[in-house]
């Protein structure tokens, strides 16, 4: 029997469905696995396990499974040692403290000798030791947002993404204790082969991360502004460059990064660039 790279994801919450569509987008093959502990993609030594979200660190660092996609809150708050290997982009948040809206918080120096209620203690716990505050944890799960309306406590720490739960309890962000969002993570100790899978993996995700970041352009540019263009967009290595019918002007391809577009955009046109076409990018391999 063939090697074969074991990874879990949540069976249910928000990362499930993000995973499932990277790992497709991977190229990998499989059913979608509704109702099923563990199914196995069909043409990749790929099995795939649909565990609780918290339990999933353990299984990692016992050896149940070899790798995750978990959120990096989780990674941090159980502290299992698991190494993250990869940034996923998806499923960002940020794991905060809040208090009352009314309250005048004056810094972190307010919380001091608060009841402060969380699903995240030790996160906390090393948040509160770095900044030399004693303050009271109260660790439940659940609705974390709703002790301080119960008087269960003065403060909460919690994920955040919209912020708008906090503002139903009529709450206030005060302090970011950590940014997260989904990785893959993995077990110290893997064996070559399976060490040999996970970069396998690691590869295609890459591509498939870096098409989403970026675009293909092509534009029409005038001969005498190609220099200035090509600083621009001096895409992987360099831009293509090819010359038009119409004397004095040249076709330009090259890459733009999503996160400056438009920027990137006006500076073209500014520079006598016409025709600007954008096309999304499937996969990119650099």
């Amino acid at each position: 029997m063939s090697e074969k790279l074991k990874i879990a994801i949540q069976k249910s919450g928000r990362l499930h469905d993000n995973s499932i569509r990277l790992l497709k987008e991977c190229g990998l093959s499989f059913d979608n696995g509704n109702d099923q502990l563990k199914i196995e993609a069909t043409n990749f030594p790929l099995e795939i396990m649909f565990l609780r979200n918290s339990d999933i660190p353990q299984y990692v660092e016992d050896g149940v499974t070899d790798i995750a996609i978990i959120g990096q809150n989780l990674l941090v708050e159980k502290d299992k040692g698991i190494e993250e290997i990869l940034k996923l982009g998806f499923a960002k948040c940020r794991l905060s403290i809040a208090v009352p809206k009314l309250v005048k918080y004056t810094g972190p120096s307010w919380l001091d000798g608060k009841k402060l209620a969380t699903s995240y203690p030790n996160t906390l716990k090393k948040y509160l030791d770095r900044n030399n505050i004693k303050a009271e944890i109260h660790e439940i799960s659940g609705s974390v947002e709703i002790a301080p309306n119960i008087g269960l406590a003065e403060g909460i720490c919690d994920l955040v993404s919209s912020g708008s739960t906090l503002f139903r309890n009529r709450l206030k962000e005060v302090e970011v204790i950590l940014d997260s969002e989904a990785c893959l993570a993995a077990r110290h100790g893997l064996n070559e082969k399976k060490n040999a899978l996970l970069d396998k993996l690691v590869f295609r995700m890459k591509s498939v991360l870096a098409s989403k970041n970026n675009k293909y352009v092509l534009l029409n540019a005038p001969n005498n502004k190609l220099e200035k263009i090509k600083k621009i967009i001096p895409g992987i290595k360099s831009p293509t460059i090819m010359p038009l019918a119409e004397k004095g002007w040249s076709s330009v391809h090259s890459v733009i990064n999503e996160n400056a577009f438009w920027e990137i955009i006006d500076q073209l046109k500014e520079n006598g660039a016409q025709g600007i076409l954008i096309i999304p990018i499937e996969k990119m391999i650099v």
